[in-house]
């Protein structure tokens, strides 16, 4: 991993403790209900519109993820890995890029090898210490609570492309990521 961030042209994120809570719902019927934050799902969409790729790599194989994966524009996503250090260099020989080129995000030890293999590794405020231990950036939001749109935040600053976006909405360009309201 790299403390510097270069162009980031791809996010490869997690879902459990990443996009969601961390926590696990489950229906009379045994099926599975999650919690997704809308501004994390805004933060993607800007992504998407400026072109930048992004992925998802997780452990858990479910509907439920995929269905929103598919609603946000999400390219490319492998579940039921656990290996994530193989399924992370699958995304990459698929998009013709360099680790370098991408940020993950990751919040418990089995993400790890993927954040290490990053340009830039990136996790959640409550991440697991081990993980907080060897990511670039901690961020300051927690998983499932905005975590993800930071770091939507951070990819198109450093793209130079964030008072682009910022203008369609017709917000002041100084905002910062998780400011007060």
């Amino acid at each position: 991993m790299s403390a510097g961030i270069g162009r980031i042209e791809a996010v490869v994120l997690d879902v459990d403790g990443v996009l969601t809570d961390g926590r696990l719902y489950y229906g009379a019927s045994g099926e599975q209900l999650k919690v997704f934050h809308a501004r994390d799902g805004m933060g993607m969409a800007m992504l998407r519109d400026a072109g930048v790729r992004m992925g998802v790599v997780s452990g858990r194989r479910s509907p439920v993820i995929e269905k929103r994966l598919r609603e946000l524009g999400v390219g490319e996503f492998l579940t039921g890995r656990m290996d994530k250090a193989t399924a992370f260099a699958q995304l990459l020989a698929r998009w013709g890029l360099e680790p370098a080129q991408v940020a993950a995000i990751g919040d418990d030890v089995v993400d790890v090898p993927m954040l290490r293999r990053a340009g830039l590794g990136v996790c959640p405020a409550d991440a697991e210490p081990a993980v907080c231990a060897v990511a670039d950036r901690v961020l300051r939001a927690r998983g499932g609570s905005g975590a993800v749109r930071e770091l939507c935040e951070i990819v198109l600053r450093s793209r130079g492309e964030w008072e682009a976006v910022v203008e369609r909405f017709e917000l002041p360009t100084g905002t910062e990521a998780g400011g007060g309201h």
